[in-house]
Parts: C-alpha cells; sequence; structure tokens
C-alpha cells in the first residue's frame, strides 16, 4: 500500500484481491472513524466514487429531513428539547 501526495490532496492506494476484497489505509478508517465488521457506502458523483460511514450519511439524511422543525417548534437549546420529550413521555403515559 502506497501512499502519494497530489497537490493539496492526499491520496491512498490499496490492491484488490482475486476475492476483489480491499483494505482500507489506517488513516482512512480512523478518519471515517471505522472499526472491525462496519460497513462502507461507496458513492458515485460527476464519474468519482467516494467512500463514506453509512453511519454519517443517514445523519445527513436526518439533519436535512428536520432542517427548520426545531424553528418551527419554538426550540431554542437542548433544555427546550428535553423539555418536550418530557412533555411527549407524559402525554404518552396518560393515554
Amino acid at each position: 500500500m502506497k501512499s502519494l501526495e497530489k497537490g493539496s490532496d492526499f491520496m491512498e492506494l490499496a490492491k484488490i484481491t482475486t476475492k476483489g476484497q480491499i483494505t482500507l489505509p489506517i488513516s482512512i478508517r480512523r478518519e471515517l472513524n471505522l472499526k472491525d465488521g462496519d460497513k462502507v457506502a461507496f458513492i458515485e458523483k460527476d464519474g468519482h466514487y467516494i467512500i463514506i460511514n453509512p453511519i454519517s450519511l443517514a445523519i445527513d439524511k436526518v439533519r436535512d429531513a428536520f432542517k427548520g422543525e426545531a424553528e418551527r417548534l419554538g426550540l431554542k437549546d437542548e433544555e427546550d428539547v428535553a423539555e418536550m420529550i418530557k412533555e411527549f413521555r407524559r402525554e404518552k403515559k396518560n393515554k
């Protein structure tokens, strides 16, 4: 496995085994916070493939889905969120 510097970008190289497997370089695993058994997602964008941690992709989708909801609900900080959760639980318990 070799590392190449290309301008300001950093590129890692890995070999593909006869079984089609690759070993992700440790620097990439650390950057993506990947552990043994984790999965990675390959995303094609403009003819290039990007490897990401699918958990971060899921978090981004949830964040986008709820964008503007805190403002709409009048939630200004974590205390407001905690109070809303307590209220929701009280309502659920009383049903």
